[in-house]
C-alpha cells in the first residue's frame, strides 16, 4: 500500500510540476502579449498603420502561443492573467477597426472567449475617448470625425447594457460596461461643449464680418 502511495505522489508531483511549469511560461507570454497590444494602439493613435500592423501580428503570433502553453490545462487558460492578456488583444484589434472604417473582427477570428471579446470591446470603447481629445486637440473644433467616434462608443455601450447574464459567464462585464457608460457621458459632454464654442466662434466671425462691411 505504502510503495503505491509513493508512486501516486510522484505522479501528482510531476504533473504539479509540468502545471507550475506552464504557469510561468503563460505569466511571461501574457506580460509580452500586453505589451504588442499597447504598443500597437501607441501606432494607431500615431495613425502609424504599418508599425501598427507589425504589432498587431505579433500579438496575433503570441497570443496563439500563449493558447499552446495552457492547452493541456484548462484552469491556466481561463486564469486571469490569460484572459486579460487575450482581451488587450480584442481591444487592440477592435479598436484599429473601428478607427479604420473596418467591419469588427468576431471572436472566433480572434481566437478569444465570447465574456473576454465582449470586455475587449468595452475596452475599445474607452480608448475611443482618447482618439476624440485628440481629435478636438489637434484640430480645435468640432470635428464629423469624432462624431463618429462617438456614435461608435454609444453603439458598443447600447449593446453591452443588453448582455444581462451572471458574472459566472461574464467575468465582470457588468462593471466594465458601467465604465464605459461613464467615459461616454464624459466625452459627449465634452464634445458638446467643444460643438458650442465652435458655433460661438463661428458668431462672432460672422458678427465681425457683418460689422466691417457695414463699416465700409
Amino acid at each position: 500500500m505504502m510503495n503505491d502511495l509513493e508512486r501516486v505522489c510522484g505522479e501528482i508531483r510531476n504533473d504539479l510540476e509540468q502545471r507550475n511549469a506552464a504557469r510561468d511560461a503563460a505569466i511571461a507570454q501574457s506580460r509580452q502579449l500586453i505589451r504588442h497590444c499597447s504598443a500597437s494602439i501607441r501606432a494607431i493613435h500615431r495613425r502609424d498603420w504599418e508599425s501598427a500592423e507589425d504589432k498587431l501580428q505579433l500579438a496575433q503570433t503570441g497570443a496563439a502561443e500563449l493558447k499552446a502553453t495552457v492547452a493541456g490545462y484548462p484552469d491556466l487558460y481561463h486564469t486571469g492573467y490569460t484572459q486579460d492578456a487575450m482581451k488587450e488583444v480584442a481591444e487592440a484589434f477592435i479598436t484599429r477597426a473601428i478607427i479604420r472604417g473596418e467591419a469588427l473582427p468576431k471572436p472566433s477570428e480572434l481566437g478569444v472567449e465570447s465574456a473576454t471579446y465582449l470586455k475587449g470591446l468595452g475596452e475599445a470603447a474607452t480608448e475611443l475617448r482618447r482618439f476624440i481629445l485628440d481629435i478636438m486637440r489637434r484640430r480645435e473644433s468640432h470635428s464629423d470625425e469624432a462624431e463618429r467616434l462617438l456614435d461608435a462608443m454609444d453603439a458598443i455601450y447600447d449593446q453591452l447594457v443588453t448582455f444581462d447574464f451572471p458574472d459566472a459567464l461574464t467575468h465582470g462585464l457588468r462593471r466594465q460596461t458601467d465604465v464605459v457608460r461613464g467615459v461616454l457621458e464624459r466625452t459627449r459632454g465634452d464634445l458638446t461643449q467643444s460643438l458650442r464654442q465652435q458655433q460661438l466662434q463661428n458668431a462672432l466671425i460672422n458678427l465681425e464680418s457683418k460689422l466691417n462691411i457695414d463699416g465700409d
